[in-house]
């Protein structure tokens, strides 16, 4: 592709004139509109912490572009909270958002024929929108992730957001008062970032690195340094490199380039939801990585970092061990190091480059926290089309797991049911119509299981149609497939029902006979939320209902959505 040539086809000749007319009213020179456009996609609001900040880190990409011979040309995208939509109807918004994001941007590039994008953005379903409209527009584009949040400090101990969640079970068993509650509140979060584990955020931030859409060190480093600044300043100058070269994101994210971030997701004990933004970024450039992946990728790499939720470190220590360029050097037997990346250099070379300086936080192969990667997929009668856990933080008496269940067909009824004492030591709680088609919008399932963990309730495993936010931990159980709303055997699970969970040997029971399965499934009709006809929700909800109805017992797939 030559410099410039997208752009060229909407700005040059006569025929031209108006639209020339129009970039002058913006305030462009000649100069400016003759030089390549490149869209500056940024994800800026006063709402959100992983982006308040990002009006900065985009002048400073603005600079880089502008010094390298390119016009930047900023617009936003929306961007929502995963934690402040938690536990209320918001949160049945937040995965859907993902796509609408990667169809804005599209809308956006396509309309005005820029000719490379820089994608500023942090946190859970931003960030891989954005990626997800690199790999369906597939022109040069380099990824700035806005950086962590620092952890926050409460009486002498590191916290985040997590144990602000955790917070609220601990004062309904009584453990600690409104007042603790609220110093806590004012102390876990202390400024602008993504929050500070390695939940769903950092857990992509890391991947994209990985995958080679960002520059080195970029996940790691903190919101509010200038590191980061220099390194935005640095992506804007890259991707003019990346235009006068052609190489464009499908050169780079490659299937040995997801299978690169899957290796580090594992190593990293990453959030669960990874499973579903890399499937669906994957989708955009026709690569169809399958949902063994993880898991035969998973039983070959070790998990080798504790981080948060899961263990003690927070991402300021990963940043001190090195970054992902550390942990691409420990994983290199696992890697295709041959892969290209945006820096301009392969994965292998990269990775000679990088350093460990910190061997509790990025361990060796040899001592590794679980032999086994973070993320295990299961089956069985209860899940026939997979489920997905995030093992590395279950504790080892509950990888083998039998208990009655507990069922709730909402979030809301969970969280009510849990909080009275309807759960005791020994249960399977069982949330159901939270997937994609019946939540709608497959809501994460924080609320519940921090209240399981702040009640202290340590014998309790969760199983759900819907998914979990990286901050989650324990024997929680997501994405079961298909969906109650799809007549999966989710649907027909009764209070009482013995529920067997053997991560080990990835199954997922209802240990029941299947005949007797059979008997429930049969004539069964499932339960449908009220929307109103004229929301978003609707719309997303019927168009899947559409799609899957004619198959069930069939489950969509979120991440082809």
């Amino acid at each position: 592709m030559g410099l410039g040539m997208l752009s060229a086809r909407m700005k040059e000749g006569a025929e031209a004139a108006p639209r020339r007319a129009l970039l002058k009213a913006t305030g462009l020179s000649d100069g400016d509109i003759g030089r390549p456009l490149i869209a500056i996609v940024n994800s800026w609001n006063e709402i959100v912490p992983g982006h308040v900040h990002l009006r900065r880190v985009s002048e400073a990409v603005k600079a880089g572009v502008r010094s390298s011979g390119g016009t930047p040309l900023e617009f936003d995208t929306i961007a929502i909270c995963d934690g402040i939509a938690m536990g209320h109807e918001g949160m049945k918004y937040s995965l859907f958002s993902r796509d609408l994001i990667a169809d804005s941007i599209e809308a956006m590039v396509r309309a005005h024929a820029f000719d490379a994008m820089v994608l500023i953005s942090s946190c859970d379903k931003i960030l891989p929108g954005h990626l997800m409209a690199a790999a369906r527009l597939d022109i040069p584009s380099i990824v700035v992730t806005g950086g962590p949040m620092y952890p926050g400090i409460y009486r002498g101990k590191r916290v985040d957001v997590i144990s602000v969640f955790e917070a609220v079970g601990e004062l309904k068993r009584g453990t600690i008062s409104e007042r603790d509650l609220a110093e806590l509140e004012s102390s876990a979060c202390p400024g602008p970032g993504s929050c500070a584990g390695m939940f769903t955020a950092n857990t992509m931030a890391c991947l994209t690195e990985a995958m080679g859409m960002s520059l080195p060190g970029c996940a790691t480093s903190h919101a509010v340094t200038a590191k980061k600044l220099r390194i935005a300043e640095e992506s804007g100058r890259r991707v003019m490199d990346l235009l006068k070269s052609g190489i464009k994101p499908s050169d780079i994210m490659t299937l040995g380039a997801f299978r690169n971030a899957i290796a580090v997701d594992m190593a990293l004990g990453g959030s669960t939801n990874s499973v579903l933004h890399l499937r669906a970024i994957a989708a955009e450039l026709g690569i169809d990585l399958r949902l063994e992946e993880f898991d035969e990728i998973g039983r070959r790499v070790p998990h080798i970092c504790d981080m948060r939720p899961g263990g003690p470190y927070f991402m300021i220590d990963l940043d001190r061990a090195g970054g992902v360029p550390a942990i691409l050097r420990r994983l290199e037997p696992f890697l295709s190091k041959g892969e290209m990346t945006v820096s301009g250099k392969s994965i292998g070379e990269l990775l000679r480059g990088a350093s460990i300086e910190d061997e509790e936080v990025i361990r060796p192969l040899d001592r590794p926290i679980h032999a086994e990667g973070g993320i295990a997929i299961l089956r069985g009668s209860l899940a026939p089309d997979g489920a997905v856990v995030k093992h590395s933080s279950v504790p080892e008496a509950m990888l083998r797991f039998s208990g009655r269940a507990v069922v709730f067909d909402s979030e809301e009824e969970a969280v009510k049911g849990i909080s009275e004492g309807r759960v005791r030591e020994g249960d399977v709680v069982v949330i159901r119509y939270e997937g994609y088609v019946g939540g709608p919008g497959m809501r994460e399932m924080l609320a519940p299981t921090s209240l399981i963990v702040g009640m202290g309730l340590e014998r309790v495993a969760l199983v759900t149609d819907g998914r979990f936010s990286g901050g989650t931990r324990g024997p929680c159980i997501g994405h079961v497939e298909p969906e109650a709303a799809l007549g999966g055997p989710i649907a027909v699970v009764r209070d009482g029902d013995p529920i067997e969970i053997d991560i080990p040997r990835r199954r997922l029971d209802l240990a029941l006979p299947s005949d007797e399965i059979g008997r429930r499934l049969e004539g069964f009709r499932p339960k449908e939320k009220r929307i109103s006809e004229r929301s978003l929700l609707a719309r997303y909800a019927g168009a899947l209902r559409r799609r899957f109805a004619p198959t069930t017992p069939q489950s969509p797939n979120p991440s082809s959505s």
